[in-house]
């Protein structure tokens, strides 16, 4: 992998760290990314579905999960994770990614994870070919790309450092601090940077000084590479042996950090847990001798460093290695942003023409586009194109559900409203009040119950003793009227569409070997049209390829009870046209219809 990012990497981070995030997001605002570069936010302890930010003077949403394994699920082209768990749980959340896979590069900004499990953690990424930046970083930067989190600062500061665009030098650092510091220096003396990192500053890192410098030695944008090294270990002279066996053959500018260490009387341990000396080949001052010896450009001290980046780059330029650099354009981002109070994902009015989930309404609205109510229900319910049997089975419940005469509930009450002399409107509320558990509302229940006994293996015996001991009569089972001997026509048409148009129907199949058994103990306890319609909706999800869980949202969220209410409606306003047409007069129930038990009140 000679690029660390490119401009369409896009990554996971966990923890909701919103500064970051928005500094991650500005930034990609600024070099005019078409996506952003988090593709989603684990939040363990987050009880939203996601979190918004924002782009530019908009505002977008970037989802949430509550674990690695479903982020990774929902957005597999996010190939680096950004660990931004605290250092009791960075090992954990880092194993389980690399368990998961599908991540080129982890990156971890905790501090202090114990030596033991860093060390553990780091063979197992090398093993599966995975680059660990950190821990105890800041984090890498490809200019122009991709950027983590709070590298290079302030948008301010990434400009000044020409960070927006690709330079020609490749940065290696274990100082997050200094990194900002020398890629200013660059942008100076240079022409800037085309790939940063920070290795971190603990004493067991995952990818050192020795793994990234191969890597730019492979990428076409770095033309040479500087390396900020420090006092302790001995990881520059791993570097030292790639130069001199030519594994590396492009210009290395390098500088040992801690040179004053040699002034102090006894060890001293710096910023760093791994800058500490041990032995004469760990001081800075061996180092930095060492490395000049192979041919490594080393400045003569620290304040030198920008003139010795200067004669690198002009010299590379004279030769043509180095061309001139276009200033590419970027965005402003706005100083003042406002949160929007509403979020609509379903519609778009902002256009010549209203949209219903990207499609304009004039594709869908007339006869010759070959679209229906189903279609439009699809897009603006459920963000979806079905497949025509699915639209059309969502016709055919809306169709069967309608009207079912005057004498129930809803259309009682409606059709009184009506008669006070009530609008349309408020007379067909009266009516929706009236759905729930009882009238309607079955059809939650009866997908909700027999979903679970199907998830559980329940045979219908069992199922029957479970809703027994709930003390739940079983939704969608038993008619008033009808029975085996007298059908409900419309669960028969509802059964030979699904048999003729479905790729499956098992819960279908299931309900009806409860049905077998209740039928058995009462004619009329049968599989009625609430309980069916709920059924059939599970069987349509699960063969539209929905997860389990999002068929169990459906059902906890009332979209079944809204297919009822969408289709009631239409005979519900039909009474009351009916009503209005007739000139019916003020109702008043009948007296001798009221069972009249009116007691003398006891005197207290």
């Amino acid at each position: 992998m000679a690029q660390l990012f490119t401009k369409d990497t896009q990554a996971i981070f966990w923890n909701n760290n919103t500064t970051a995030i928005q500094r991650m997001l500005d930034y990609d605002y600024t070099i005019q990314r078409k996506t952003p570069s988090v593709a989603a936010i684990v939040a363990p302890t987050g009880g939203s579905k996601f979190e918004k930010f924002f782009w530019g003077a908009d505002e977008i949403m970037i989802p949430l999960y509550k674990n690695t394994e479903e982020a990774k699920a929902a957005q597999p082209q996010a190939d680096v994770l950004l660990n931004f768990a605290s250092f009791r749980t960075a090992y954990d959340v880092t194993m389980e990614a690399l368990s998961i896979g599908g991540f080129n590069t982890i990156m971890i900004t905790a501090e202090g994870i114990p030596e033991r499990l860093a060390r553990k953690m780091n063979a197992v990424a090398k093993e599966k070919n995975v680059t660990v930046i950190g821990p105890a970083t800041v984090g890498a930067i490809a200019p122009g790309a991709f950027k983590i989190a709070n590298i290079g600062g302030t948008i301010e500061n990434i400009i000044s450092s020409k960070l927006h665009r690709a330079g020609s030098c490749g940065l290696v650092t274990r100082s997050g601090g200094l990194f900002n510091e020398l890629s200013n220096i660059i942008a100076i003396n240079a022409d800037g940077i085309a790939e940063g990192v920070a290795i971190g500053g603990d004493r067991f890192v995952g990818s050192v000084f020795i793994d990234n410098l191969l890597r730019m030695q492979e990428n076409p944008e770095v033309k040479y590479m500087l390396l900020l090294g420090e006092v302790g270990g001995t990881e520059e002279y791993k570097v030292i042996e790639a130069v001199k066996s030519g594994k590396i053959t492009k210009p290395i500018i390098a500088w040992c950090i801690g040179t004053i260490a040699k002034y102090y009387d006894s060890g001293v341990q710096f910023g760093h847990a791994g800058a500490s000396a041990n032995a004469e080949a760990e001081t800075a001052e061996a180092k930095n001798k060492a490395m000049a010896e192979v041919g490594i450009f080393v400045p003569e001290s620290f304040n030198d460093l920008p003139n010795k980046i200067a004669e690198v780059y002009n010299d590379l330029k004279t030769k043509g290695m180095i061309g001139d650099i276009v200033e590419p354009q970027t965005n402003t981002v706005p100083k003042v942003r406002k949160n929007k109070q509403f979020i609509c994902t379903i519609s778009d009015d902002r256009g010549d023409e209203a949209t219903y989930a990207g499609f304009p309404i004039s594709s869908l609205a007339t006869p010759d586009t070959g679209k229906g109510i189903g279609d439009v229900i699809s897009l603006l319910w459920f963000k979806k194109q079905y497949p025509k049997w699915a639209t059309d089975f969502i016709e055919t419940v809306i169709k069967t559900v309608a009207d079912h005469g005057p004498a129930v509930s809803g259309a009682h009450n409606a059709k009184v409203t009506a008669r006070a002399g009530k609008s349309v409107v408020e007379a067909l509320v009266t009516g929706l009040l009236t759905i729930g558990p009882r009238f309607g509302g079955a059809i939650d229940g009866a997908a909700k119950y027999f979903k679970y006994a199907d998830d559980n293996k329940l045979t219908p015996a069992e199922f029957l003793n479970y809703m027994k001991n709930e003390g739940v009569p079983i939704p969608g089972i038993g008619h008033r009227i009808k029975s085996l001997k007298n059908p409900d026509l419309r669960v028969e048409g509802l059964k030979r569409f699904a048999n003729e148009y479905f790729p499956a129907t098992p819960l279908l199949d299931y309900a009806l070997t409860v049905e077998q058994l209740t039928t058995s103990k009462k004619e009329n306890l049968i599989l009625n049209v609430d309980g069916t319609i709920g059924i059939l909706m599970v069987d349509m999800w699960r063969a539209l390829g929905y997860s389990e869980e999002e068929i169990n949202e459906f059902i906890e969220s009332g979209t079944l009870n809204a297919f009822f209410i969408v289709g009631r409606s239409i005979g519900f306003i039909g009474h009351v046209l009916d009503e209005k047409r007739l000139a019916m007069p003020m109702y008043r129930h009948p007296m001798d219809d009221i069972l009249y038990d009116v007691k003398m009140a006891e005197k207290i």
